[in-house]
């Protein structure tokens, strides 16, 4: 229940009770029917102005003076407050908007998200899992209603256009994930995204197998291809099982402490020019070295113990979160967006 609808039944339930207790003092004091008891108490609620019905009592007089006072202060209050629910109803889409657009503007270094459909939605509950800052955007109001209800910034426009990118703020964005039905369209937010933000980060969804190049060449930094990759998975889980369920543990929210992040080392870190034996990552932190992406853009699985880690490089890990989070701090920053 909407809190408009629970306001309508709270006045609704005062103004019955009222009405009741009206109803139920003037058969008791004066020995009205219980029609005319009804109708006395609803005339002075009103205020209409008509005649008593049956001559009052002094008493029945002191008990319709008390109705008066809080008969009209609960219809002035009733009328009041569904004024202020119509107001509100009525101009209620435009301030959600007006707010929604301020705190867009005061993003910096978010994500974006055009399409909130399946990839788009689950682009989205991920980001939000991890705690970053990011814009849906959807030209379908059903969808952006859905994306609102959850708690996201939202802007309903198409995202294939420019403007629409910069009401998303693209010009701050850190990232843009293209979730859009069609390549074509897909395409248009990718070549858009670059050109108003050329550093930003691209990661797309491609129906057809043969326009990943295509994205590849207009910009886009990832590309994955949903139907491919669900068979990849699927034939892994039957093939390799223990190694699909691992992998969803490791990457997923299935219940595993240990999960798998990429960790930069800065340029002013401690620990640059060290070996992982040197740095004694497993004893201190309680982590897995699986990979080392070097700055020139090398990867080397399953390093050595003797292998020197130099500022710049992606330190692939497994372990903890809050491990994790600690080794972040001792390497020298928040981190990146890509690898």
């Amino acid at each position: 229940m909407n809190r408009f609808n629970r306001r309508f039944l709270i006045l609704g339930a005062v103004i019955t009770a009222t009405l009741a207790i009206g109803t139920a003092g003037f058969t008791l004091i004066e020995g009205y029917p219980v029609f005319d008891a009804f109708y006395m108490a609803l005339i002075t609620m009103t205020t209409v102005g008509y005649a008593e019905i049956h001559p009052l009592s002094h008493l029945g007089r002191v008990f319709n003076s008390f109705l008066i006072v809080v008969g009209v202060t609960t219809i002035f209050i009733a009328v009041g407050a569904m004024a202020q629910s119509i107001v509100e109803m009525e101009l209620g889409d435009v301030i959600a908007k007006r707010r929604n657009k301020r705190m867009i503007e005061k993003l910096k270094d978010h994500y974006i998200i055009c399409g909130y459909g399946r990839v788009g939605r689950g682009a989205a509950m991920e980001l939000k899992h991890a705690g970053v800052p990011f814009v849906v955007v959807d030209v379908q109001q059903e969808r952006a209603n859905r994306a609102m209800q959850a708690g996201m910034l939202t802007v309903v426009a198409d995202s294939t256009q420019d403007e629409t990118l910069r009401e998303a703020g693209i010009e701050r964005a850190r990232g843009l994930v293209a979730a859009l039905a069609t390549d074509a369209n897909n395409l248009f937010v990718i070549l858009s995204a670059k050109g108003l933000n050329p550093n930003i980060t691209v990661a797309t969804r491609a129906a057809d197998e043969g326009a990943e190049d295509k994205m590849r060449r207009a910009g886009a930094d990832a590309v994955f291809a949903p139907y491919s990759i669900t068979g990849h998975r699927l034939a892994q889980s039957l093939l390799r099982p223990h190694v699909a369920r691992f992998l969803d543990f490791a990457t997923g929210d299935a219940g595993l402490e240990a999960v798998i992040e990429q960790v930069r080392v800065a340029e002013s870190s401690a620990v640059a020019s060290r070996t992982i034996r040197e740095m004694q990552l497993g004893r201190d932190f309680g982590v897995i070295v699986l990979a080392i992406r070097s700055k020139d853009g090398g990867m080397l699985f399953n390093p050595p113990a003797d292998t020197a880690v130099q500022a710049g490089d992606f330190l692939i890990v497994m372990g903890k979160a809050d491990n994790l989070h600690t080794l972040e701090n001792l390497l020298g920053g928040p981190r990146p967006t890509q690898i």
